[in-house]
């Protein structure tokens, strides 16, 4: 008879959308097969919470509804992994987990064709935000000490404890006393003078850990303007050819190229291009009208059936050099401002994002800035280089400052059929080499926390960034990514998120400054602030 204490029960998270998950399940299936076979030599079984589907061609949680008939059906003091080599939507899940009382890890294979790393870090993010206690672990292969080890930690104790020696609470530091008073005056005038959120359609994707609630967020003196996408969309009816035009010749002129084509199902279209120019106008004009300082367009789930992507709109908006929109009176809207976005309506890079604009123009530097997805990453070593550098990527929304020439340097290029049906073009690039100061908000339950530090981008050769993109999406602006004084596993281990935000500094003199700055607003906005890796306290 089988040892049912011997016994772990396994669920995959999966994505809404069929094309995805058919398209991603032989990595998933790979993936569990690895997985099962290295629990077996350690004398454990796994049972399957849920079938493969032969109709659906899938055998992942694709709802949330399913996800609570799966649950309902599991022992809730069962170790249970959550497998993940795709992206997933945590809400699939979320509800069984919030009540599950046996051990929990999530695991995804370290690989960068299909997001199941930042599938497993919205999870992760969403777990902490519901209080939901976890472990973690990742590998490439299933093999690695790293990777054997803590899955024996694991199962013998039912957690994992990762070294996070790399983080440290600022209110435990001191830094100068004048950066100090200049976060927080900066801070005190942000929250006194208020601002509006302008959020079309909350939720995107299942990502439960990017929507902060209003109570926490009225703190910080930011506050939601609710808007509908079909709103958006509404708008984007009334903007004439002629303006649309407009905007797109402005791209050409300033030097910008588009992959057109002429299957609308495979290629970018100059008419997908034209109506995310449409957009890119609407969505100007909404947020003039309601006073947004910054906005979030979910787009993955409404928008996605009727219309282009929206992801060359969040890298123009993001940006401060970008074309000029007009109201019905033929006033410039936001004139030489970048209209900080928020890609897939994440509430807490929202923030980031508004705060991290207004604060590094007050200092003088160029405010652009945007989220990645932490995708992958993989130690580089030449000449020049001997480091982890990250795969940062994300579907569009970098603005052209990040590019070392600009709008010369950006390309657009059709979003992928299998996530985008309704086609549209990114706003693709190499993200140019220099200093940063990376960070991310999420909550611990109800309190804002914010973990940062300082980063390096560095310049790969021309093949091997090739290479990444093949390994990950082409389609996609891509930064090479160094994070100062934190280990690849580190990383993994501490960050409550898929997404992970940038913004560079002249130099890293003035990076790590700046990062100590940003860590005094925060602090006096209510945030739990965190340094974390080499960030110079002096």
């Amino acid at each position: 008879m089988e040892d049912v204490l011997k016994q772990i029960t396994l669920v995959a998270s999966g994505d809404s959308r069929p094309s995805a998950n058919i398209t991603c399940w032989p990595a998933q299936e790979q993936m569990e097969q690895r997985l099962t076979s290295v629990l077996k030599k350690l004398g454990y079984t796994v049972k399957r919470a849920h079938a493969y589907d032969a109709a659906k061609q899938h055998g992942l949680i694709d709802s949330q509804k399913m996800g609570m008939e799966v649950f309902s059906n599991i022992d809730e003091h069962a170790p249970l992994i959550v497998a993940e080599s795709l992206w997933q939507y945590s809400h699939h899940v979320l509800a069984g987990l919030t009540t599950h009382k046996g051990p929990i890890l999530t695991v995804a294979n370290w690989s960068g064709q299909w997001p199941g790393l930042v599938g497993l870090l919205n999870l992760n993010g969403s777990l902490t935000k519901a209080g939901v206690a976890y472990s973690t672990v990742w590998s490439e292969n299933f093999d690695d000490d790293f990777f054997l080890n803590g899955l024996k930690e694991w199962l013998n104790t039912g957690k994992i404890k990762h070294d996070c020696s790399h983080v440290i609470n600022f209110d435990l530091v001191k830094i100068p006393l004048q950066e100090e008073e200049t976060g927080r005056s900066f801070a005190k005038t942000f929250r006194k003078n208020k601002a509006i959120m302008g959020v079309f359609d909350e939720g995107c994707m299942g990502m439960y850990n990017a929507i902060v609630p209003d109570s926490v967020l009225h703190k910080t003196g930011v506050f939601k303007e609710r808007l509908s996408q079909s709103a958006l969309y509404a708008e984007m009816l009334t903007v004439k050819d002629e303006e649309a035009n407009a905007v797109l010749k402005w791209l050409l002129d300033k030097g910008m190229t588009f992959n057109w084509g002429t299957d609308y199902a495979t290629e970018l279209t100059k008419e997908q291009t034209l109506e995310q120019c449409k957009m890119y106008i609407a969505a100007v004009r909404l947020a003039d009208w309601f006073g947004c300082a910054t906005i979030g367009i979910q787009y993955q789930q409404g928008l996605k059936d009727i219309c282009a992507a929206s992801d060359l709109v969040e890298g123009l908006l993001n940006n401060t050099e970008r074309p000029p929109v007009f109201d019905a009176s033929g006033k410039e809207l936001f004139a030489g401002k970048a209209i900080p976005h928020f890609n897939e309506v994440d509430e807490c890079a929202g923030l980031d994002a508004l705060l991290t604009y207004r604060l590094w123009n007050e200092l003088g530097m160029s405010g652009e800035n945007t989220l990645h997805d932490l995708r992958w990453g993989q130690q580089y070593k030449d000449e020049k280089i001997d480091a982890f550098v990250w795969v940062f990527l994300i579907s569009g929304a970098v603005p052209a400052a990040h590019f070392p020439n600009g709008y010369k340097s950006a390309g657009s290029e059709r979003q992928p059929p299998m996530f985008f049906p309704k086609g549209g073009g990114t706003l693709k690039g190499n993200s140019k080499p220099g200093s940063i100061v990376w960070s991310r908000i999420y909550l611990v339950e109800d309190e804002l926390n914010c973990d940062l530090g300082v980063g390096e981008v560095v310049d790969l050769p021309e093949a091997e960034t090739q290479r990444r993109w093949n390994e990950t999406t082409t389609q996609w602006p891509i930064m090479h990514g160094v994070i100062k004084g934190v280990s690849q596993n580190q990383m993994m281990a501490r960050h409550k998120a898929n997404h992970i935000h940038v913004v560079y500094t002249p130099d890293e003199i003035t990076a790590h400054k700046a990062c100590r700055i940003k860590a005094a607003a925060l602090a006096e906005l209510g945030l739990n602030v965190h340094f974390c890796g080499d960030v110079h306290l002096q």
